[in-house]
């Protein structure tokens, strides 16, 4: 699964200012969106995300997001909802430093801060996966492009349901067939 949040715009009243909601999605290796939540900019993205995680309904076998999910909330939920031996890759955020002997998930973030020490971040990417979150990311552009990038009602429940309509409306896009590609090398 991989998770992404992005921003988008509500038109607000005349009378009001214009204000930022964030979009969250959840997606699975097939494109799916497995959880989405729509919340105030100002939220925590460790916190929206152990949210997300709290409801998914299958355990989780592999989990990509960016480093704003690198939190110790994040690795706890993946542990609860993760299967044995999951695959975790998070980014640690450039300043992070080792805690010491850790246990379950955490372990994972601890041995991705070794490597990042020892070949460099670039790297680590590439040999973690850590680049299959753009999956969450072409998930929140296909949302954009096709639904466009602002929500039009004005209350905050009206708001929750248009994001919500929306998620179902990429779920039966994808339902039908996503594209295959592949990568041709000259």
């Amino acid at each position: 699964m991989a998770v992404s949040g992005a921003r988008t715009d509500k038109h607000g009243d005349s009378k009001k200012r214009r204000q930022w909601r964030k979009l969250h999605l959840g997606i699975d290796v097939g494109g799916f969106i497995a959880v989405s939540a729509l919340t105030g900019s100002s939220e925590d993205d460790g916190c929206v995300g152990v949210d997300l995680l709290g409801r998914l309904v299958a355990p989780v076998a592999s989990f990509r997001a960016d480093g704003a999910y690198d939190t110790r909330a994040v690795y706890a939920a993946l542990d609860e909802v993760g299967m044995p031996g999951i695959d975790i890759a998070i980014p640690p955020r450039r300043t992070a430093s080792s805690s010491g002997p850790s246990v379950g998930t955490w372990q994972q973030r601890e041995a991705a801060l070794l490597r990042i020490d020892e070949v460099g971040r670039r790297q680590w990417r590439k040999e973690s996966g850590a680049h299959q979150q753009a999956r969450a990311e072409n998930g929140m552009y296909r949302f954009k492009q096709i639904l466009g990038p602002r929500l039009r009602s004005r209350s905050e429940e009206g708001q929750r349901r248009e994001a919500m309509i929306g998620v179902n409306i990429l779920n039966r896009m994808t339902e039908l067939g996503m594209p295959e590609s592949r990568a041709v090398r000259s």
